[in-house]
């Protein structure tokens, strides 16, 4: 039996538990008439946003469709060469149309369990965590079973349709690096959603919180205030759709990049022996189907007492994470035994090491961010002198925050590498520490999507006027959420990093596929203006050793330290566009939510109602706006390298910003998490509490936060991976016309 067809039963169990989940979402009592008419400002909202960002990423799939086209279809036929494979079309449209479908569920859902779990919380807290929590658990499940749906798809048409057609695939291990490129549309469709959402919803918060709460002096989830629909929106757009589609982008690119390893690794190891090669490919999908029912087991632990304090609610979140952990370990010792032997069980070692290190960083990134330790609280006694050194601090903590989840990366990479036994297999283990860490993935998404439903069930608690009892639960299950929040966005850069790992290595075997190289006993030749003789590949040789061809012998060449360079600045660029784009959008913001305060003076007596609509009209059009502009810079970045420098700088490139971008992420979403949560601790009474000098200060401070920790932090992920699917899939193409341009160079000179 080919056991890839359990990804299709994997994918049918997360989809219908998804399913089940949310028809008992439905059923549930969506409250007073109030509180439905603030659900419903909410829900047209979020879907007024989806639909217009729909439109401008599908103008931008079709653009690349057509592009991708030509290069697949057309321009083999006026070269006589093919760059790309004839399937990356189609499957670039699938990845993203999955995507995005995943994130139109999870949202949908969410919006509708706003209001229900505000009404749950008036029955007890444990009815509210279980709605909000279902309604995370939706999403969760959504991404993977869409995730291991598309993957099920592709294999059955290229294995059992295409290759028996003689369509282009001659053996299986050629399928895996064809999967890849469904990758790119879901990274595509990922960093419009994680960019596009950032903006939106913090261009509404830094509106909300600038006007209504410093200016005005109003409190969080006011009616009063013109921005806070839109605030609640943009929580949703922001923290379901755009982290659900991040993690659907490195769930299914750490499985298909892995699958490609895999087939490298076997094909040196055993030859041509098709079911050893099948064996390595199909690991990484059975760890991710086993995956999906321990996180499945895992949801029904999560319940909490009525009278549960905010330690015992994280401990009834984690109970459930850490079971499906457990359950996942044990369980994928026996797949990697029964599949590939005892001889191999040090892959499950490799296993073991994502799943450590995914822990270990969300832990320490709660340590930093949660106002319950002492960096935070250290944090909020700075604002006792002022706005300035709230942002001094943060940012200290933030860049302080780094090193251990550096430090876990390394650790967990050198373990996963020498487990697997290094070389080939080596890389193969890195790859399956990413599923490892990812594994789980349906219950890890559930307590971070959780933590928007939670929120906007608090505001609509404050703006139906309901009891100041249930108001507490919600404030209750609002805190934990934004405690699962900072160590979800934690795990989501890590296991970025890792993924971005294996998709580094998978670049490194596409470059030899290109050059018609052996992996094993080859090198790569890298391109030397100064001595151009024989075709761009010349004078710098690069040994492979056991495999692992990187360019440790070849640092000083130009070409190499121009891609580092290149690689290096461009998360900075990359956030200084999204930055400044929210900043741009709040200013919109801001005057239109000071222009109804001047002009509607019933606003703040609470005689006249806000336009609220006109607000989520302007995050919306900013948002949509701004995206465009650091999306392309994204997936051209790499193309132009590669056709100018070739694939040496490329991959070059890659390495350089896949360090700078990943202790970057770690420290805005750090400094801006705990800026928030210094906030949260003077706003529970300390220093003077609300309206004190030192919560005006710590606002500050959160506002600045907001893009650090929303926007610019989480996209920086999507950059590294999205830059890898590109040169991945474009290598070939880059490879031919960089020969093709060095030969004009060659023949103007010679």
């Amino acid at each position: 039996m080919d056991l890839m067809f359990l990804t299709g039963l994997g994918s049918l169990c997360a989809l219908v538990f998804a399913l089940i989940l949310a028809l008992g979402i439905l059923k549930k009592d969506p409250g007073t008439d109030k509180m439905k008419e603030i659900s419903k400002y909410v829900q047209e909202g979020a879907m007024a946003y989806l639909r217009q960002q729909y439109k401008v990423v599908g103008i931008f799939f079709i653009v690349l469709f057509f592009i991708l086209g030509f290069i697949a279809w057309i321009l083999p036929n006026i070269t006589g060469e093919r760059w790309l494979s004839v399937f990356v079309p189609i499957a670039f449209i699938t990845g993203g149309f999955f995507s995005g479908l995943a994130g139109f569920i999870g949202m949908k859902i969410a919006t509708k369990a706003n209001c229900r779990t505000a009404q749950a919380a008036s029955i007890n807290l444990n009815s509210g965590l279980r709605v909000a929590f279902n309604s995370g658990t939706v999403m969760g499940m959504v991404v993977v079973g869409l995730g291991l749906f598309d993957l099920a798809l592709w294999w059955i048409l290229l294995r059992y349709v295409f290759m028996p057609l003689g369509l282009g695939i001659v053996s299986p291990e050629e399928i895996p690096p064809i999967m890849i490129t469904f990758g790119m549309g879901a990274s595509t469709m990922a960093l419009f959603a994680r960019l596009g959402g950032g903006i939106y919803t913090k261009a509404a918060d830094v509106g909300a919180d600038l006007v209504g709460k410093v200016e005005a002096g109003i409190p969080e989830d006011d009616p009063r205030n013109p921005a806070t629909i839109a605030d609640n929106v943009g929580d949703n757009v922001g923290d379901v759709a755009g982290m659900g589609a991040d993690l659907y982008e490195s769930y299914v690119g750490s499985i298909v990049a892995t699958m490609a390893l895999g087939a490298v690794a076997a094909v040196t190891m055993a030859g041509s022996d098709i079911n050893t090669i099948l064996k390595y490919i199909q690991l990484p999908v059975v760890i991710a189907v086993v995956g999906v029912l321990c996180s499945i087991a895992g949801t029904f632990l999560v319940k909490a007492k009525d009278d549960a304090t905010q330690k015992t609610l994280l401990r009834a979140l984690r109970t459930g994470i850490y079971f499906s952990t457990i359950l996942i370990a044990v369980v994928s010792f026996f797949v990697v035994w029964g599949l590939l032997g005892i001889k191999s069980i040090g892959l499950w070692g490799s296993i073991m090491a994502g799943l450590v290190a995914g822990n270990i960083i969300g832990y320490f990134t709660e340590y930093f961010t949660s106002d319950h330790y002492k960096p935070t609280k250290n944090l909020a006694d700075t604002a006792l002198t002022g706005p300035a050194t709230v942002i001094i601090g943060g940012l200290a903590l933030g860049m302080m925050s780094t090193w251990i989840p550096v430090v876990t990366i390394v650790l967990g990479t050198l373990a996963a590498y020498f487990f697997a036994g290094a070389g080939n297999l080596g890389l193969y283990g890195i790859g399956l520490a990413a599923v490892g860490m990812l594994s789980t993935l349906g219950i890890t998404l559930a307590t971070d999507a959780y933590g928007p439903v939670a929120d906007n069930a608090g505001g609509i608690a404050e703006m139906a006027e309901m009891n100041p009892e249930v108001r507490k639960k919600t404030d209750a299950l609002d805190a934990l959420g934004n405690t699962t929040a900072a160590t979800g966005k934690g795990f989501a850069i890590g296991s970025a990093a890792l993924t971005a790992l294996a998709l580094l290595a998978e670049y490194g075997n596409k470059i030899l596929e290109s050059l018609k190289l052996d992996a094993a006993h080859s090198a790569v030749w890298v391109e030397s203006f100064n001595k151009a003789t024989s075709f761009g590949y010349n004078s710098f040789i690069i040994p492979l050793k056991s495999g692992a061809y990187f360019l440790s012998e070849n640092i000083l060449d130009p070409m190499v330290l121009v891609g580092l360079f290149i690689g290096a600045v461009l998360p900075f660029i990359f956030s200084a566009m999204s930055m400044g784009a929210v900043g741009r959008a709040a200013k919109a913001m801001v005057e239109e939510v000071r222009r109804q305060f001047k002009e509607k003076k019933g606003i703040l007596e609470g005689t006249e109602k806000p336009d609220y609509a006109r607000c989520v009209q302007i995050s919306t059009v900013g948002a949509q706006r701004e995206m465009i502009v650091p999306s392309l810079m994204a997936v051209s970045t790499p193309i132009f390298i590669g056709i100018i420098f070739g694939p040496a700088t490329v991959l070059a490139l890659l390495a350089g910003s896949l360090v700078s971008g990943f202790v970057l992420a770690i420290m805005m979403a750090n400094s801006g998490g705990a800026w928030d949560n210094a906030k949260k601790y003077i706003e529970s009474g300390k220093h003077g509490g609300k309206k004190s000098d030192a919560h005006k200060a710590a606002v500050v401070g959160d506002t600045v936060g907001d893009p650090f920790k929303d926007t610019s932090g989480p996209c920086i992920n999507i950059l590294l991976k999205l830059m890898s699917m590109v040169s991945i899939v474009f290598v070939g193409t880059c490879i031919g016309l960089n020969q093709a341009i060095i030969k004009l160079i060659q023949n103007i000179f010679k």
